[in-house]
């Protein structure tokens, strides 16, 4: 079933187009909460969603109509292979020169010491296999890849982006970039840039 919504939101089939919006707007991809300054587009619809489709394809965007691309543990739900190198290019080509992308994923490197953490119990492990995985809550909650620091830059900069730089936290949503396990931060909060030139 949730190959078949892929397929349907990657032959881009948006709620509404955006070709209409002559402004850059502020994109949250894969939003839950609507907020005035921000546009959502999502795989599923909903009430809150101003776009359905697939991140993978854009299309319904012109280049350089966003400003800015907010995206809280989405990516990591790409097959690595093709869609996630898709997002990437396609996150670059319809920011501004300059516009910022802010993307968090579960920060696989700290997942995994927390996986071996002595102290645990089995209860403990399953909810970080769950973070890893995907808690597989509905068709669209599975991870197909995951990310560190040095693996999440350099997809970065592969798909042209500067001023790639790891930060706490974003400040913007209450949502997954924020979430500690046993106080322990298990989001890798990224931020980079759209260069200047092309």
């Amino acid at each position: 079933m949730f190959r078949s919504l892929l397929k349907s939101a990657l032959r881009g089939t948006p709620a509404k187009t955006a070709a209409l919006v002559t402004d850059p707007i502020r994109l949250h991809i894969g939003g839950q909460t609507p907020h005035s300054d921000w546009k959502i587009l999502d795989v599923r619809p909903g009430p809150h969603v101003d776009f359905v489709g697939h991140c993978a394809n854009l299309s319904c965007f012109k280049d350089a109509s966003v400003s800015e691309i907010y995206a809280s543990h989405v990516i990591e739900h790409l097959g690595f292979k093709r869609e996630l190198p898709a997002a990437l290019g396609e996150f670059n080509r319809i920011l501004i020169p300059g516009g910022m992308l802010r993307v968090g994923v579960p920060d696989l490197a700290v997942l995994c010491a927390l996986y071996l953490e002595p102290a645990f119990d089995a209860e403990d492990r399953y909810q970080v296999m769950r973070m890893i995985f995907g808690g597989q809550l509905n068709v669209a909650d599975f991870h197909y890849a995951g990310f560190d620091e040095e693996s999440l830059t350099a997809r970065l900069h592969k798909a042209g982006f500067v001023d790639v730089a790891r930060v706490p936290a974003f400040g913007l949503f209450d949502d997954s970039s924020n979430y500690c396990f046993k106080g322990r931060p298990v989001s890798l909060n990224m931020s980079a840039r759209k260069s200047l030139s092309k």
